[in-house]
């Protein structure tokens, strides 16, 4: 299990899993918000945390409020790199048709903590060839 230092504005907002078996953690929202159709806003999360070297933080939707209201995470998944030190944001988009109201302390998104591979790019003058080649989207021929 990999330790992640947090700063709290409030206790009652510590990341926390809903499952022993859960891959992603609840982030709850630090204050009220509503959403109307269509609009978007990054709802504060009252978490800073210090996610290791190596590491990445990914910030995914919860499919409840997805289901349910019609409301999900614009840049899904987020990324909280190990670097950032300020207070994560979530940025919520409202898909439904009615304002949506966002509760102070409710469940808005999930974090994600895994372990990152950097890549060293290295420029060739072709690539290897595969079944795919450079078939782009859809071009599998599946749904």
């Amino acid at each position: 299990m990999t330790t992640i230092p947090i700063v709290l504005a409030d206790a009652q907002l510590a990341p926390s899993y809903a499952g022993i078996c859960d891959a992603g953690a609840d982030l709850r929202a630090a204050e009220s918000t509503v959403l109307a159709p269509g609009a978007f806003a990054i709802v504060k999360t009252g978490v800073k945390a210090a996610i290791p070297d190596g590491f990445v933080g990914l910030v995914h939707p919860r499919s409840g409020l997805a289901a349910k209201r019609g409301v999900t995470v614009l840049n899904a998944p987020g990324t909280i790199d190990s670097g950032y030190r300020g207070e994560i944001g979530v940025i919520l988009i409202n898909h439904s048709k009615i304002e949506v109201g966002i509760d102070q302390g409710e469940r808005i998104a999930q974090l994600v903590v895994q372990r990152v591979e950097r890549a060293e790019f290295v420029v060739v003058e072709t690539l290897d060839a595969t079944a795919r080649g450079e078939g782009a989207y859809g071009s599998t021929g599946r749904s």
